[in-house]
């Protein structure tokens, strides 16, 4: 057996380990007993000492260091050599991690999840707050054992957008936000707001449930290799490649939010479930970047989910299941679900202010990460930055520094890939019209195959084949042009405000 097939079968093992961890975090964040969690806790905290040893022994390294040597490199295939290479960062990464450390935070990062629910579920901060400023200790002395050069913040944003600074984030973002605020003030004082009100009745939560599903059938989400669940906050998790979990979440008199975060979710199944199967049990299986994989959420959710194409298919099936909706016209509800405003929840943003929440999100993991500020002042700052930036102010923790799960899982450096993933789809769906011509007729048949089919062999099939930002050069023959997302939002907004 070579060297490659070697590490390969270390691969194996250790992505079955991999599986077993996703499974308990699925079932944490789903409905297990509230007495679980601690024990929970603790067995994927050894669980991830048991991967973290299996990463960085002697004899990985051993096997990495032959496979990098010039002779040996030089013959391997192209996917060979980008998984040795991402093996490597890895051992390398990981290496400067003692194995206490990596246990403890995932111990901590597990338990906290608990305390932020409850937290948010009494409206008080202090609750959480001891466990996160733990793990933002945790944080930083995990950035400070990666290295780093300029930012401390730098460390943490790799691990989700590998090649990303935070120089190059705050470039983006100044340009980003001017032109948004403007926009979203240009909309909201002289732009003429839709009615809204018929979105807001009491929707029957089982009718909802079958809606998703249908929806989800008709994006070609495969049932057989998946399922819907309800959680707090959405996301979608791999347990193995013929499993593909996602969670949403109902609420009574927003037909809105299950809807579109059913879609969202269903965005990232697609793509993990177009991964290309030789990659299988690999580093290769996986998404190129949050901010690629978050690409692909947006644009089922947004670009076509919240089109006016993709509602005069689905929006028949929509009234024949909702009574509320008979009498409201199709133009009525697209512009309904449309309606740019100045709102408290990220989840539920527009796709106009919506960065403006990512952005502000950004600023202050970012000066926490950095010690500028502290934990203990995070109420205060977020409805100071709110004010700033969307000039409103939550009532209170709940709907304000509380609402987010990311920071109770660790997840520093996370909230850039989701501003990052709206300027990704964007781009890719500027060229994905150009490549097919008949793309809105399409969706008005409610036919997505040649959609599907166009993001699964130019992104899905690839993996984590390709850098970030290589892949969005390979695809759209551009590096990250922001001006793709701005005339998207300033074209279709500017219909339905009638400016």
């Amino acid at each position: 057996m070579g060297y490659i097939e070697k590490l390969k079968e270390k691969l194996k093992d250790i992505s079955k380990y991999h599986q077993i961890m996703s499974l308990m975090h699925w079932d944490l964040e789903t409905g297990a007993p509230e007495r679980s969690f601690e024990y929970a806790s603790n067995t994927l905290g050894e669980l991830s000492g048991k991967i973290y040893r299996m990463e960085t022994s002697e004899e990985m390294g051993d096997l990495i260091n032959k496979l990098t040597q010039k002779n040996e490199y030089d013959n391997l295939s192209e996917n060979d050599k980008r998984i040795v290479d991402l093996v490597k960062k890895d051992y390398e990464r990981y290496r400067k991690l003692p194995e206490e450390f990596v246990k403890e935070l995932t111990k901590t990062t597990s338990n906290a999840q608990k305390y932020w629910v409850e937290a948010r579920k009494n409206n008080d901060f202090s609750i959480f707050q001891p466990y996160l400023e733990k793990i933002v200790k945790m944080s930083i002395q995990q950035a400070e054992y990666l290295g780093y050069d300029g930012n401390r913040y730098d460390a943490l944003l790799d691990m989700y957008e590998p090649g990303m600074k935070t120089k190059e984030l705050k470039g983006i973002i100044e340009d980003l936000k001017i032109r948004l605020v403007d926009f979203v003030n240009d909309l909201t004082e002289k732009g003429t707001k839709p009615e809204e009100d018929f979105l807001f009745e009491k929707y029957d939560l089982n009718k909802q449930k079958e809606i998703s599903i249908k929806v989800l059938e008709l994006m070609s989400y495969n049932f057989k290799a998946g399922r819907l669940d309800v959680a707090a906050h959405p996301f979608t998790i791999r347990i193995n490649p013929g499993d593909v979990r996602i969670t949403t979440r109902y609420q009574e008199k927003d037909i809105r939010d299950s809807f579109f975060s059913t879609v969202h979710e269903g965005g990232h199944a697609l793509y993990e479930q177009g991964i290309s199967n030789e990659f299988v049990d690999t580093p290769l299986y996986d998404g190129a970047s949050m901010g690629i994989h978050e690409s692909q959420s947006r644009f089922w959710e947004n670009i076509l989910g919240r089109s006016y194409d993709f509602w005069k298919y689905f929006y028949p099936e929509m009234q024949k299941t909702f009574d509320q909706l008979k009498d409201v016209s199709v133009e009525d509800f697209y512009k309904a679900i449309n309606i740019v405003e100045k709102s408290l929840i990220r989840v539920d943003a527009d796709e106009v202010t919506y960065n403006l929440h990512v952005m502000l999100r950004f600023e202050i993991e970012e000066a926490l990460i950095n010690e500028r500020i502290k934990v203990e002042d995070l109420p205060k700052i977020w409805n100071e930055k709110m004010k700033e930036y969307l000039d409103i102010v939550p009532e209170n923790d709940s709907v304000g520094v509380l609402q987010d799960v990311h920071w109770a899982h660790g997840s520093f450096g996370y909230f850039p890939s989701y501003m990052l993933g709206n300027l990704f789809s964007a781009q890719f769906y500027h060229k994905m019209k150009e490549e097919i011509p008949d793309y809105d007729k399409m969706i008005r048949r409610g036919d997505f195959s040649s959609i599907l089919n166009w993001l699964r062999s130019n992104i899905h099939k690839h993996g984590k084949k390709y850098e970030p930002n290589e892949l969005l050069r390979k695809v759209t023959g551009e590096k990250l042009n922001v001006d793709y997302f701005m005339d998207y939002l300033k074209e279709k907004y500017s219909k339905v405000y009638k400016l």
